[in-house]
């Protein structure tokens, strides 16, 4: 089985509900395996419009679905869940974005893993530290918590 890593985010409606009907619609799948949920973060939209706060949460799974299949099962939440993309980067009531497959490196017009904007971005790494830290970043060569910890230090140096 591969484990996954999987950042949820919600900035609209009942936000608590939207990562909980999430998670339990990734892990209906009897080929997904849940390992670890963070607890829910909340955080300032990045990039698009004016919007609300979000929440945002990682989950970590283990499944023998590909990542193809898995982007998929995603997908269909986000469809199923109401999810409208009219703005990109706008406020949304679910994300779900598959940040690492294991080791692999994906690079396509369908899928970038892993996510290309993660080590920047706080409202991952927090939340993948807290459930994940050991984890290598299969391009950067460096662990999840290496990771968050060079990103505290370069944002405290810039504010």
């Amino acid at each position: 089985m591969m484990p996954v890593c999987i950042g949820l985010g919600s900035n609209m409606g009942d936000r608590a509900g939207n990562l909980l009907r999430a998670y339990n619609l990734i892990i209906s799948r009897k080929e997904i395996q849940p390992l670890k949920l963070s607890q829910f973060y909340e955080t300032h939209p990045v990039g698009g419009p004016t919007q609300p706060m979000f929440l945002n949460a990682v989950l970590s799974i283990k499944t023998t679905i590909s990542p193809y299949q898995l982007l998929e099962h995603f997908q269909h939440i986000e469809t199923i869940m109401g999810r409208v993309r009219t703005v990109r980067w706008g406020p949304r009531n679910i994300d779900i974005d598959m940040l690492l497959y294991g080791g692999e490196i994906i690079d396509d017009d369908r899928l970038k893993i892993p996510h290309p904007m993660m080590h920047t971005r706080l409202f991952v790494l927090e939340p993948l530290a807290e459930i994940e830290p050991y984890i290598v970043h299969p391009i950067l060569k460096k662990n999840i918590f290496q990771l968050y910890k060079e990103l505290i230090s370069s944002s405290e140096v810039m504010a």
